[in-house]
């Protein structure tokens, strides 16, 4: 978001004096509503006033999307949706050979661990836990906190119910707005 920022910081100084205070006047009081924020207004301004082109726009778009890939990660709201579907989907996905357990395959089983990988005629265990590298100093939703992998910003990350009696892996997923790690 910071060299989203500075990028249209430095495209408003190409407006006029009198366009560019107009700009930040109107930010100043501007009313954000889904899809509808500050950035779009910046460059509809930018796009009006002929100061970008619509190739411009789209290169700012896509260098913008490329530095943020998994942002839309840090809009699940629900932690059961994030860790459940998301996380153990996207584990499930770079390992086909994961399979859910049941209790066919553990008598024992109840939910505590996600899947089981077999290693000849036994199974090995594995939960899997997950959670988004958040900033620590600011109080916004998380897709507004989300950091890339490379901050030296102080950094938040929470794995909840680390339980290791009840498997025998874990793989942890911290996610950034950038990068997953396993």
């Amino acid at each position: 978001m910071d060299q989203l920022k500075s990028k249209l910081s430095s495209l408003i100084d190409l407006l006029s004096q009198e366009k560019a205070t107009e700009l930040k006047e109107k930010l100043e009081t501007l009313i954000s509503i889904y899809p509808f924020n500050e950035y779009e207004y910046v460059i509809s301004v930018l796009l009006g006033s002929d100061k970008i082109s619509l190739n411009d726009y789209y290169e700012i778009r896509d260098e913008y999307i490329a530095r943020n890939m998994y942002l839309y990660v840090f809009e699940i709201s629900s932690p059961r949706t994030f860790g459940e579907s998301w996380a153990q989907g996207q584990l499930n996905s770079l390992v086909p050979d994961l399979i859910k357990p049941t209790k066919k395959l553990d008598a024992e089983y109840s939910g505590q661990y996600d899947f089981v990988l077999k290693n000849g005629s036994a199974f090995i265990k594995i939960e899997v836990k997950a959670s988004r590298g958040v900033d620590a100093e600011i109080e916004a939703p998380l897709y507004v906190k989300a950091l890339s992998h490379d901050t030296t910003k102080d950094f938040w990350m929470n794995f909840q119910q680390v339980k290791p009696g009840c498997c025998d892996v874990f793989i942890l997923i911290a996610v950034w707005r950038d990068n997953i790690s396993y």
